[in-house]
């Protein structure tokens, strides 16, 4: 190994917090196997595991053995970690069909030939677990106090942390044990909301086996108003092409903050870091060309290179020249439910051009949205068939980059 990957991930700004000093000695002296986490709470990954994925790479690239372990187990329960709520609970086939299909997605970014990396699922070993056996093995090791204490659970307490929800840190922990014994994993890493539960894992082995483990956190990666990017229900950026396409997934990197165009280029491109700050540093309308870089490297990494390709071709024609494209977002209607009429609130909130009626109102009323090319200022206006351009569509504009067409159903 020749640069250390603990100098790439920190150069590029991956780490937050970590359980030893010796991480880093660690992974420069030897081949580590280490884990990440991923419960099945959805069908497809997010912009947040993006994040994680390329950390998991850099750690591949640089010679270490990565372990995807899926939740099949711990989804049963759910991560109070960051949430106000308790989750929804999934039934065992839904969170099984989700887990599958994580795998496959994982693959396209993971090398899992000849041993590289590991898939495993919690599944195997939670789902049959004894609960005595679970108390007097792992449940003895944590104290209660500690654990109230905990980041991860202090958001939920003056709201109500069931006892369903205040186990996930002993699950989470023993599977790093059990990671541990099957296959001498001894790093476990994962958002800096995991914090304290990596750190009980780590505890659990030094005391079960008397020897060391570590933990290491990283960024989490934010929205403009601080709310972690992944799986919540609103704002989710899927990386499956079928729940959001790579021309809005190349559109939703184009058009984020100034701020933080640096800091996702150094986090989710592979770019050399000399070129990362220097794009960062552009500044005016030049920084626009910083961000058509994002686009197209994110893109091209989960989606690769001809739909990146696409995907830039086609915003180029929307927003340079005015032009239609087949890759410009489309939602499609029954033809008799267009022929009756939409109101325009209805399609801004079907389109996810607006949030809800009342951001599709103010929007309107704000003078934010043309429909082919015709500023619309009447909350109440309705449109169909009828006002259909040459093409046989509606296209609404929001601002000045969002777009989607309206087409009836053939």
């Amino acid at each position: 190994m020749s640069t250390n990957v603990y100098d790439i991930l920190k150069e590029r700004g991956f780490l937050e917090q970590e359980t030893h000093a010796e991480v880093r000695d660690l992974l420069g002296k030897e081949k580590v196997t280490f884990y990440i986490g991923f419960d099945a709470t959805a069908d497809s990954l997010t912009a947040g595991h993006f994040l994680t994925i390329m950390a998991m790479k850099h750690m591949q690239n640089a010679g270490h053995r990565p372990i995807a372990l899926l939740g099949g187990g711990t989804t049963m329960i759910g991560d109070p970690s960051g949430k106000s709520d308790m989750r929804s609970m999934m039934t065992r086939e839904t969170i099984e069909h989700n887990a599958k299909r994580f795998h496959e997605q994982l693959s396209q970014f993971i090398d899992f030939s000849d041993g590289k990396a590991i898939v495993a699922n919690n599944a195997d070993w939670l789902l049959d677990m004894n609960y005595v056996q679970m108390l007097r093995e792992v449940g003895v090791h944590f104290s209660v106090n500690r654990m109230l204490a905990a980041d991860c659970y202090k958001q939920r307490m003056e709201r109500g942390l069931t006892f369903f929800e205040f186990n996930y840190m002993i699950m989470q922990s023993y599977d790093f044990w059990k990671l541990n014994q099957l296959y001498n994993c001894q790093l476990e890493m994962g958002g800096n909301d995991q914090w304290s539960n990596i750190i009980g894992g780590v505890e659990l082995i030094r005391r079960k086996e008397q020897k060391p483990a570590f933990g290491l956190t990283f960024k989490l990666l934010t929205t403009s108003d601080g709310i972690k990017m992944g799986k919540t229900m609103k704002g989710a950026l899927w990386l499956d092409p079928n729940k959001t396409s790579p021309y809005e997934f190349y559109q939703y990197w184009r058009n984020i903050e100034d701020v933080k165009v640096e800091e996702c280029l150094g986090l989710l491109t592979f770019l050399p870091m000399e070129e990362v700050r220097r794009l960062g540093a552009l500044e005016g309308a030049d920084i626009n060309k910083a961000k058509e870089v994002l686009a197209y490297e994110t893109t091209k990494i989960v989606h690769g290179q001809e739909e990146a390709e696409k995907a830039q071709v086609a915003a180029k024609s929307i927003f340079v020249h005015g032009a239609k494209s087949e890759d410009m977002p489309t939602t499609t209607y029954p033809k008799a439910e267009l022929e009756e009429g939409k109101d325009l609130i209805t399609l801004l909130v079907d389109t996810k051009l607006a949030k809800n009626r009342s951001e599709g109102r103010r929007l309107i009323q704000q003078g934010g949205v043309t429909v082919n090319d015709e500023k619309v200022t009447d909350v109440a206006q309705v449109f169909t068939t009828a006002d259909f351009d040459e093409e046989g569509a509606l296209v609404i504009k929001k601002g000045k980059k969002g777009y989607h067409q309206i087409k009836a159903a053939e």
